[in-house]
């Protein structure tokens, strides 16, 4: 329906003035004119409903009176914001400025209570104001609505569709200016694109977002992306003002945890402190502690009269995913799968193979979008807000994007990628900077996943982390790993594997190598023993533990035992794998460490003859032919050497 426009120079025509009745058909009521309100028969059996007069002026002839500001509640707490505050004043100050400001990020940043509270408190000479919950058309359609029924009451009393009074309000906008409409919560720029098209010139738009990079036609974005939380300052003050609130000099003991651990994101922060403020004998280092033993609860935990359900984390995000797996289920899956690494720095080539290259694309960029991560160009890594790997990969049989069996499939197959794409040796120092890129992602992986979720891959995950922990001396997580990965190998794959018996192995070296030879040494032998009986006497990894079990001999000062099980392992060893075998040469540099402790001049030339052949079969800058040459100069000036282990 076109309303008319006194702009026009002519009479109206007959049938649209005041008191004739408006055309009607199936799809909407008509109207006519006096007051009367009796229903009326039209010609093609729709209803007519009589208005007053008053009802038809045309909109652009309807002034906006005071009193019509709607606005989102304005947030009793507000802190921070500062920076966005002030962009937001100028880019409105500017004259001829922008239309459009689009505040866009992650669910529960804080979007919306930017808008309410800048609306509220800053001088933007916008009237009316008029605050449109748009995350859905019929949400936009019911705001033009209400818009229209505002301005001009004697509409509420017929009977149109929402769609004429929606077109009666944007030709009101099309034909004032000086307003500002906040679209709220935009799920689809779509659905708002209308609007904007027949308005755009008159008034101004502040629009809030879950959408990142669909924004690109605002002139001016105001952007509160991923890393654009709270301060750790203004995180605090806020938590601590409404836990506060019920009950002042209460222990507020971990506060400052769990505003690290909640990643400082404000929606998450105040829903902790409404639960706090609700549960006065419960601190926040106890807060904390039910976040860790039951994750699904205390995300989807409001505070009654304070935190409603449909404003907690869990139901934000909730939305957020369920648009997400519509438009692209494998953009879900993708999600799920990075919520087990580090928040930081996710490298893209863990991503290699994982779908053809225009899905990833696709699901990478739906992500993006939708601001549940952030692509960094330079570095060809992803972030992913802390919070949101947490509630993604809890499990929660009622929500059907967090089913048990979608987190443990994607644990699995993140567990898997990050397995292949460790360095298969842990020694060479030109997989270092690799293995140091991948250590955060294998931490993060192992301290949220359940220990009695883990595999045979994670077995093997654990074991050449450890291993190359030891190696860079970083022994307290080393022995972690390594405890995890002999725990998990027994239960998954029992006690007489060979890859239990190489973890075994493993973790008594680790112990050697920080100095608790009181259990190496047990270890060490029971290992042996094991591989003796399930591998046999001449196997390489028998070769290997009675090497390493030799030498925590040595280290604990026992050379009488030491001794002779170098010598027995160098005979075996030269026989099984041959003279210029590198375990062969590691364990004669080994056998002539022992003799030079104790002492014995064979050691020497013993030295001598293994660092010329490691030179001829290695190579001059071989790891093992720089340890056999530090050991020789070593001997030389009667200091005991490197042994090396198996």
């Amino acid at each position: 329906m076109r309303w008319p426009s006194r702009r026009t120079s002519r009479p109206p025509p007959p049938g649209t003035g005041p008191g004739a009745q408006v055309a009607a058909n199936a799809e909407r009521a008509a109207a006519i004119g006096r007051d009367n309100y009796a229903p009326v028969l039209t010609g093609d059996h729709s209803t007519a409903v009589s208005l007053p007069s008053e009802a038809l002026r045309p909109p652009d002839q309807v002034p906006a009176r005071a009193g019509l500001d709607t606005q989102a509640a304005r947030p009793d707490l507000f802190v921070g914001r500062t920076r966005e505050l002030d962009r937001l004043d100028a880019a409105f100050a500017a004259p001829g400025g922008p239309v459009a400001q689009a505040v866009h990020g992650l669910g529960g940043i804080g979007k919306s209570t930017l808008a309410a509270h800048w609306t509220a408190t800053r001088p933007h000479h916008c009237t009316p104001v008029r605050w449109i919950a748009a995350d859905t058309p019929d949400g936009v359609q019911h705001g033009l609505a209400d818009l229209a029924s505002a301005l001009q009451p004697a509409l509420t009393t017929a009977a149109l569709p929402l769609k004429e009074l929606a077109d009666w309000a944007m030709q009101w906008l099309a034909s004032h200016t000086g307003w500002l409409l906040i679209l709220d919560n935009v799920n689809d720029p779509a659905h708002i694109a209308p609007l904007l098209a027949r308005t755009h010139a008159q008034g101004r738009y502040l629009i809030t977002s879950r959408l990142d990079t669909v924004w690109h036609h605002a002139p001016e974005a105001v952007r509160l992306d991923v890393l654009d939380v709270l301060d750790e300052t203004d995180a605090l003050d806020l938590l601590t003002r409404i836990a506060l609130s019920t009950a002042p000099g209460r222990d507020l003991d971990g506060a400052d945890d769990l505003c690290a651990e909640l990643g400082l994101l404000p929606l998450a922060v105040e829903q902790a402190a409404a639960y706090l403020a609700q549960n006065a004998l419960t601190t926040p280092r106890a807060y904390l502690a039910l976040l860790n033993d039951y994750p699904a609860a205390m995300y989807g935990s409001g505070a009654v009269g304070i935190t409603p359900r449909e404003r907690t984390i869990a139901r934000i995000w909730h939305v957020t995913l369920r648009q997400i797996t519509r438009l692209q289920p494998q953009a879900a899956d993708l999600l799920r799968l990075l919520a087990w690494y580090a928040p930081d720095r996710i490298p893209v080539t863990l991503l290699d193979g994982l779908a053809d290259p225009p899905d990833l694309n696709e699901a990478l960029g739906l992500l993006t979008a939708y601001s549940m991560i952030t692509p960094a160009p330079a570095t060809n890594t992803l972030t992913v807000h802390r919070l949101v790997q947490a509630l993604t990969r809890t499990p929660d049989p009622d929500d059907p994007h967090r089913t048990p069996h979608l987190i443990d499939q994607a644990r699995t197959h993140a567990t898997i990628r990050l397995n292949t794409a460790l360095p298969t040796t842990w020694s060479a120092p030109d997989t270092w900077p690799t293995w140091r890129t991948l250590l955060p992602h294998v931490n993060a992986l192992v301290a949220h996943a359940p220990a009695d979720t883990d595999d045979a891959t994670t077995v093997h995950l654990l074991n050449r982390t450890g291993q190359f922990l030891d190696n860079q001396g970083q022994l307290t997580r080393a022995l972690s790993h390594l405890r995890r990965a002999v725990t998990d190998a027994v239960r998954v794959l029992g006690e007489d594997h060979p890859d239990t018996l190489t973890s075994r192995n493993n973790l008594a070296n680790a112990y050697q190598a920080a100095g608790d030879l009181g259990r190496a040494i047990p270890l060490h032998q029971q290992t042996l023993t094991d591989r003796v009986r399930v591998l046999g006497e001449d196997h390489p990894s028998t070769l290997a533990s009675r090497n390493n079990l030799a030498g925590a001999y040595q280290a604990a000062g026992d050379l009488e035992r030491a001794i002779p099980l170098y010598e027995q392992t160098l005979t075996t060893t030269v026989r099984v794998l041959g003279e210029d075998h590198p375990s062969t040469l590691a364990s004669r540099n080994n056998l002539a460490d022992a003799y030079q402790a104790a002492g014995d001049p064979r050691a020497i030339p013993l030295y001598q003859q293994t660092l010329t052949a490691c030179e001829r079969v290695l190579g001059e800058e071989h790891p093992i032919t720089r340890a056999v040459r530090d050991n020789l100069t070593s001997a030389n000036t009667q200091h005991s050497g490197r042994t090396l282990r198996s």
